[in-house]
């Protein structure tokens, strides 16, 4: 069962409409799977009351679970990480730096912006993790830098690919998240906002979203 975090961080991202859910009509991604649901973080930037009140759950979940002091340089993920990162490091009043997906080719062919110490502690922050692919990258970045990561965080996790989760755990990096597609689906049953059909479609599709979608034409995830 969701926590009270997760249930208030759900209810906010359905709210600003940065989850939407629409099974009868469904999202076709560029990749060629089709889903019910469809998730946009960087919607937040322009709900500031949303946007503090999620970061303060931040603040209070990665304490709980990690500890207050357990960071020295909050890092943004180019390119959707780099204002919740703003927004954290003002909130753990932390140094912040950026991490390009890859260097940028001239000048100090710099990968991280910003600076920091050898040994540093790390908290990486993105919007959004699917696979946790590009949280690996972006960690290497920082590690053949200097610096040390073990935790990184989102405010939205799909929580329908448990093995991205192990294989980011295997490569020394532990995911913190608000929420979850599950708790967000509690919040929209709970109020009702969609039929009883509608749900089941959306839970079907967190159950086997890769059979749901070639069901319905779609690609799978590979």
């Amino acid at each position: 069962m969701a926590d009270e975090i997760s249930r208030m961080a759900a209810k906010i991202l359905i709210e600003t409409k940065a989850l939407l859910f629409r099974p009868e009509d469904p999202f076709v991604f560029t990749s060629g799977r089709i889903s019910p649901v469809y998730v946009d973080c960087r919607r937040l930037i322009s709900f500031p009351r949303a946007r503090a009140a999620l970061m303060t759950m931040a603040v209070q979940r990665l304490s709980a679970e990690v500890g207050l002091e357990a960071f020295d340089v909050i890092a943004g993920g180019e390119t959707a990480g780099i204002p919740f990162a703003a927004w954290l490091a003002e909130r753990y009043s932390l140094p912040m730096v950026y991490v390009r997906k890859k260097p940028k080719g001239f000048g100090r062919n710099a990968q991280i912006e910003g600076t920091f110490e050898d040994g540093d502690r790390f908290l990486l922050v993105e919007d959004l993790a699917t696979d946790g692919g590009s949280k690996l990258r972006f960690a290497e970045a920082i590690r053949e830098a200097g610096g040390e990561v073990s935790h990184a965080f989102v405010v939205f996790l799909y929580g329908i690919f448990p093995q991205a989760i192990a294989e980011l755990e295997a490569k020394g990096l532990k995911l913190h998240a608000l929420c979850t597609w599950w708790d967000a689906l509690a919040a929209v049953e709970e109020a009702g906002y969609l039929p009883a059909e509608g749900v089941a479609e959306v839970r079907a599709f967190l159950n086997d979203p890769d059979g749901w979608s070639a069901a319905r034409g779609g690609k799978d995830a590979g």
